[in-house]
């Protein structure tokens, strides 16, 4: 399986240990069209992309493109800060990015001590003794994540359900009403072949993405190749593999509010 574009990758902007060109140039390697750097958004305590490094980081891809002839992507990705669906892209930051992805991360500036009570502790417990939380907090992060979806113009959650826990179906769904992607994540197992089945029979659609975090993964797909044969749906629902590419919301939300 060869990927046409791989959307979620890393740079030392963030917590990857290879370059904007470096990890093109991977992706040339690879047989792939199109890559995305997509480094951790602003509000991640540890690894979040600084504002001030936007000019750069733009430079950077903008020269990619021309060294490489791929089309090169700037995003972020994103963090989830409230159970309103908040993301730390704010309105004034959207058009100076390509894509837009966003997931469930731990270390983060949350919008309250309320957030990430919810989001992140309560969670992140239950991941540590290997059992599912509460109804409530499962809700509640199942509608902080359906929130996020209907209120910003996401392209692609990430590796969701990794040390977090949400009703899939019910996310699947509204992905599936507003053209968000469910990333197939091949850097981490985080979701079950049986939650993917779940998810397709809802109307989602997916991307797979190396979440590379450096350059010799970049359109790696072991993880998902093993969970398509397990979980046996339809190749034809991932949109960047054969040839294909996705229809991104974001580049179609900045068109009308540019």
């Amino acid at each position: 399986m060869r990927l046409t574009g791989d959307y979620h990758t890393h740079t030392p902007y963030s917590h990857g240990k290879n370059s904007v060109l470096e990890n093109a140039l991977a992706a040339k390697h690879a047989g792939l069209s199109e890559i995305a750097i997509t480094d951790h958004g602003f509000n991640h305590l540890l690894y979040g992309i600084k504002r001030s490094a936007l000019a750069d980081m733009r430079a950077e891809v903008e020269e990619a493109k021309k060294l490489t002839g791929l089309n090169v992507l700037m995003g972020m990705e994103s963090n989830l800060i409230s159970l309103d669906g908040r993301t730390d892209m704010k309105m004034s930051d959207m058009f100076v990015f390509d894509i837009y992805l966003m997931g469930i991360h731990l270390i983060l500036k949350y919008a309250s001590l309320g957030d990430a009570y919810a989001l992140m502790l309560k969670n992140y417990l239950a991941y540590k003794r290997g059992v599912r939380p509460s109804d409530k907090t499962v809700a509640q992060t199942t509608a902080a994540y359906i929130n996020a979806v209907k209120n910003n113009p996401i392209d692609i959650l990430t590796h969701i359900n990794y040390k977090c826990f949400c009703d899939v179906a019910e996310v699947a769904k509204v992905c599936a009403d507003y053209g968000t992607y469910i990333e197939i994540n091949t850097k981490k197992q985080h979701i079950s072949a049986e939650e993917l089945r779940i998810m397709a029979d809802c109307g989602a659609r997916f991307v797979i993405d190396s979440d590379a975090h450096s350059a010799d993964r970049v359109g790696d797909t072991a993880i998902a190749e093993s969970l398509l044969a397990e979980a046996g749906i339809s190749r034809d629902l991932i949109d960047n593999i054969d040839g294909r590419t996705p229809h991104l919301r974001f580049a179609e939300y900045k068109r009308l509010h540019g």
